[in-house]
């Protein structure tokens, strides 16, 4: 699932390739991929007439705002967006395509089906599902290290599912959690309320940096995902642990294990994230 510097950099592609177009007519050709309104032909006549201002995102979720509407965007597993004429021959996982009165059209292909779009009047999208309930965002000026240990502070949960726990931070994923955890030094298994303040410093630290690095590198290309015009990321040429069991730690030279925490897959290194030192 594309996690925040994925979204982060298609949010930069599309701004560059589609604002200021307007919409002369919208094709839905999988209706569950609209979640509001639930009605395909409620949504295309609503967009319909309405240009593109700007293109931004909140956690995982791309927030297309047009004049007067909101459509929020959620490429799940595999979505995808691009930019085509309109004679370009049609993907067969083209799901829905906002046609434009210059003869390009913005399609969404998704061969999982799991993605989802909500559109809303301006204003209502931050105060309803599936934005009301988001956390802090890590690139913000506003997460400083108090923010953080604010948002740690007495939780027993395991610091990687605490991480990963969108109502408390946005945006990270299993990729960046296990990479901004290896480079903390601390290992996912720990609970949050005993990591002592040395530890949230280097972990918000690290949070921050693996995060920035991997917005500037257009974001981890480790399964199907691309940017806006189609290009992969290159930051899992970096990725320290995430990928890497039974590999040597470039840290220690211990070999790279991996485990399951909240269900999900954890790559760790038992020497660089010790359990017992935490």
């Amino acid at each position: 699932m594309p996690e925040l510097p994925e979204v982060e950099t298609v949010k930069r592609t599309l701004n560059d390739l589609v604002n200021g177009k307007q919409i002369e007519n919208v094709t839905v050709r999988l209706a569950r991929i609209i979640q509001r309104p639930d009605d395909i032909q409620a949504f295309a006549n609503l967009l319909t007439g309405h240009s593109i201002v700007n293109v931004e995102r909140r956690g995982k979720f791309l927030r297309i705002v047009l004049d007067g509407l909101v459509l929020v965007s959620h490429l799940r597993m595999e979505g995808r967006y691009g930019l085509f004429s309109n004679e370009d021959p049609l993907d067969k996982h083209t799901h829905v395509i906002f046609h434009f009165t210059d003869g390009t059209e913005l399609r969404y292909t998704d061969v999982r089906q799991f993605g989802t779009m909500h559109l809303f009047q301006i204003g209502e999208d931050l105060q309803l599902p599936p934005l009301n309930k988001l956390g802090q965002e890590p690139l913000e000026p506003s997460f400083t290290p108090e923010k953080f240990k604010q948002i740690v502070s007495g939780k027993s949960t395991k610091i990687k599912s605490l991480l990963l726990n969108q109502e408390y931070i946005v945006g990270i994923g299993n990729i960046y959690v296990d990479e901004s955890l290896h480079r903390a030094g601390i290992h996912p298994e720990v609970s949050a309320k005993d990591l002592l303040d040395e530890q949230l410093d280097q972990l918000h630290h690290a949070i921050v940096s693996t995060l920035t690095e991997a917005v500037n590198a257009g974001g981890s290309s480790v399964k199907s995902y691309v940017n806006g015009q189609g290009e992969s990321g290159t930051y899992q040429q970096q990725l320290l642990i995430y990928g890497r069991k039974d590999q040597p730690c470039n840290h220690c030279g211990t070999m790279i294990e991996k485990t399951v925490v909240g269900g999900r897959g954890t790559h760790y290194c038992p020497s660089c994230q010790r359990k017992s030192e935490n």
